[in-house]
């Protein structure tokens, strides 16, 4: 807040409450069914590795019993592996003076909570975009996890269509994350039924493909000028998991030289991110990334062999 902006209350009722987000950050973390985990888990260090092991599908082949025995070329047991990255971010500084708050008889310790409870909220939102960022760009990076609808709007046959990337696998996808604007252009959808689709003995059935829908204005899903204006994903279980940061550091200091007594408040924090069957660029995209590197495709390297072995799914569209 400026301090131009304090203002004075004669005979109002103040409270402690702040503006809520507009974007139910809390809601989509409980609806999401672990499609996007967030986990107390520490997070060292810039990167997170994590090794598993690769298929033996390679090694597969058909035997003639009645050949001749040959030698057979060895294939390697091999390990893939998967690295998350760590994000820093900052607050302030956050500037209000005491003076002010004891005039209208508010303790200064209201102001430091107010800003408290609002940036933990804020971090929340933050943690959440940026893994819904580097899902769309990690994934809309790969081909055979894309489904181009070219023109808009996003219908339940594209989200079916998107499924379908995952083949015999699409049951591995638990939920499908979508804008608010494309929420109730499927409601629509789902009112004009022109095809009877979502009726069954005259009850209307919103979702006919096993997914839960979560619903999140996602900066990420919605992106005019980008080739893509609407975007929305297909996540299976752990699609993305954030970390919990070594730090969250807050500094609240006052200062004289003014007229007025100044205190001001500035904190810094990080958090981890790593992304299924994906591994952070260590090279191209390194230490301590932009929103931007988060939000661009070539610095998520598909690792897992098979696309089904990945985070998930996007669907695109022109509006």
């Amino acid at each position: 807040m400026s301090l131009t902006n304090m203002k004075v209350f004669n005979e109002t009722i103040q409270t402690a409450t702040i503006e809520t987000l507009g974007q139910m950050v809390e809601k989509f973390n409980a609806a999401s069914r672990g499609s996007i985990v967030l986990t107390s888990q520490g997070f060292e260090g810039d990167y997170r590795f994590e090794n598993f092991w690769a298929g033996i599908h390679a090694a597969q082949r058909r035997v003639d019993r009645y050949a001749t025995n040959a030698a057979a070329t060895p294939t390697n047991l091999a390990q893939l592996q998967a690295i998350g990255v760590k994000i820093a971010g900052g607050f302030g500084p956050i500037q209000f003076e005491p003076g002010q708050l004891a005039w209208v008889q508010k303790s200064p310790a209201e102001a430091v909570e107010v800003i408290s409870r609002n940036m933990a909220e804020a971090i929340m939102k933050d943690q959440l975009n940026t893994a819904i960022a580097a899902l769309v760009a990690a994934i809309e990076a790969q081909a055979t996890a894309t489904h181009d609808t070219n023109t808009g709007p996003i219908s339940y046959i594209d989200l079916n269509l998107m499924h379908a990337k995952f083949g015999d696998s699409s049951s591995l996808i638990v939920a499908d994350i979508v804008d608010g604007a494309t929420y109730h252009s499927l409601i629509g959808q789902n009112l004009a039924n022109a095809q009877a689709l979502f009726q069954s003995n005259g009850v209307l059935v919103v979702d006919i493909l096993g997914k839960v829908m979560v619903v999140t204005d996602a900066p990420a899903l919605r992106e005019t000028g980008t080739g893509a204006d609407v975007k929305a994903l297909g996540l299976v279980a752990g699609a993305a998991t954030v970390y919990d940061g070594s730090s969250l550091i807050t500094n609240i200091e006052t200062t004289n030289g003014l007229e007025r007594i100044v205190t001001t408040m500035q904190a810094d924090y990080d958090f981890g991110l790593a992304l299924k069957g994906y591994a952070w660029d260590t090279a191209n995209g390194g230490k301590s990334p932009t929103s931007a590197e988060l939000a661009t495709g070539s610095n998520w390297d598909k690792v897992a062999t098979d696309i089904k072995h990945t985070a998930g799914v996007i669907t695109l569209a022109i509006v």
